[in-house]
């Protein structure tokens, strides 16, 4: 894992280097990141003059396996308006009594001196150089240092130049559709706009540019201000554009023709012709509306309707209708509408009822039973029933018979009829009453009977 240190430098000048190394604080390694500021500052721009030279090294003494080698891969990694952070590679040969560290020294452009930025060796391998002022030029070298001395140092090739950053510009289209937008550059950058890569009518146009903003004013807007306006943003050879394309739209005409095409029943067919001006923009559909002769006022009968012909339906029988049609676009309806010029008349039509003859149908009917009765056995004592149920129109007369002995008015039994269905009731039964039970329908149109066997087991005595 690379180490890192931040040092502080001394702000005097070359003549000052005899004393500053005896000012310099006291650095400690560190683990904060020295994060680039922008990629595009990695390279700072160098004044157009020969390129300085770095001052000449102290002679070194001959090389010895007791001192390290030179630290090799030595580079800035970033520079920004008040630091600078270098970094380096550990060197091809440690010496024999190993590595204690490394010293970074400083030397300013102009001077001879070089300025140890660490009093004493450090192990790191990158460091940041911090408070530093603008306009700063200096040279920096780096060397491996062992318990048997500090071997040759690695120096930069081109002096570092502390200047003040420059941010590329930027522009970011706004959502809104206000022309508005937001530029980033450091320092201030150029605005300029174009309108379909001609220059802006500044009689009708007018720009407004800001810190951080540039607005395009278009007053009184006709549809020659449509095309595309391109903002660029320049700042010392370096460019952002933006482009949005613009439409100028208005109402559209009316459709240049309607015609009534045919009128029946409740129904009125129409055909009109696009406008001849869409107002710059396609239409959204048309607007179709009728009025009757009576009262004059208009309903909407169809809206944003795309084709040009159409059929209204639901008319009142007897009233006659005027119909007109609207153009309609993103800004609107437009000022007028196109009118038929005659009235669709909706004619009563001549209707005679002619009902069919109805054929009374006859539902008489003789008597038939459609559950006859059936045989049962029944205990002493306990009340029980017979069922059947007939059929007959009109309604037959029911006779219930005991071993065909007419039992009507009997108190012990209880006949009963409701729709189609016939019961006897005998109460409490004795031995007696077994025997055989008859049911007689009777009416008009003929008569029928069912009969059963009841039979009423005595008590078992001891």
């Amino acid at each position: 894992m690379t180490e890192r240190a931040t040092s502080e430098v001394p702000t005097g000048g070359p003549e000052e280097t005899t004393s500053e190394s005896a000012k310099l604080p006291t650095t400690e390694p560190s683990g904060e990141a020295a994060a680039s500021e922008s990629a595009g500052e990695e390279q700072t721009p160098m004044p157009q003059e020969p390129a300085p030279q770095a001052p000449a090294a102290t002679k070194p003494a001959p090389a010895s396996e007791d001192l390290p080698s030179a630290p090799l891969l030595l580079a800035v990694e970033d520079v920004s308006d008040s630091a600078v952070t270098v970094s380096w590679e550990p060197p091809e040969r440690l010496g024999r009594l190993g590595l204690q560290g490394y010293v970074l020294e400083l030397c300013r452009e102009g001077a001879s001196e070089w300025v140890p930025v660490n009093a004493r060796p450090m192990m790191v391998t990158q460091q940041t150089l911090r408070n530093l002022a603008l306009g700063d030029k200096f040279f920096l070298r780096v060397a491996a240092v062992s318990s048997a001395g500090a071997g040759p140092p690695a120096v930069l090739d081109q002096p570092v130049h502390i200047q003040k950053s420059i941010e590329a510009p930027k522009i970011r289209v706004p959502r809104h559709l206000r022309q508005t937008y937001i530029r980033q550059g450091n320092p201030k950058p150029q605005a300029s706009w174009t309108h379909n890569g001609h220059a802006l009518d500044s009689q009708r146009v007018s720009i407004r540019t800001g810190d951080q903003d540039s607005i395009l004013f278009i007053r009184s807007a006709q549809r020659s201000d449509s095309g595309c306006y391109e903002l660029t943003v320049r700042l010392e050879g370096l460019e952002a554009k933006a482009a949005i394309d613009i439409l100028v739209i208005e109402k559209p005409g009316p459709p240049r023709s309607i015609r009534l095409l045919d009128v029946w029943g409740c129904n009125a067919a129409l055909e009109w012709t696009p406008p001849q001006d869409t107002g710059n923009t396609d239409l959204l559909g048309y607007t179709v509306q009728k009025a009757d002769k009576k009262t004059g006022q208009w309903f909407t009968v169809l809206e944003r309707y795309h084709p040009t012909t159409c059929t209204v339906s639901d008319l009142i029988v007897g009233n006659s209708y005027s119909f007109r049609v609207f153009s309609e676009n993103l800004c609107g309806l437009s000022a007028s509408a196109a009118v038929t010029k005659e009235l669709a008349h909706v004619q009563k039509a001549d209707i005679a009822a002619k009902p069919k003859g109805f054929v009374e149908r006859d539902f008489s009917e003789a008597p038939s039973f459609t559950q006859p009765l059936a045989d049962h056995t029944s205990t002493p004592g306990y009340s029980t029933q017979l069922f059947c149920s007939v059929r007959a129109s009109p309604k037959p007369k029911i006779i219930w018979m005991k071993n065909k002995m007419d039992i009507q008015g009997d108190p012990k039994y209880r006949a009963l009829s409701e729709q189609g269905v016939c019961t006897l009731e005998i109460r409490k039964p004795s031995p007696f009453d077994s025997g055989v039970y008859t049911c007689k329908a009777v009416n008009v149109l003929g008569e029928a009977s069912v009969d059963c066997r009841l039979e009423v087991k005595a008590s078992a005595t001891h």
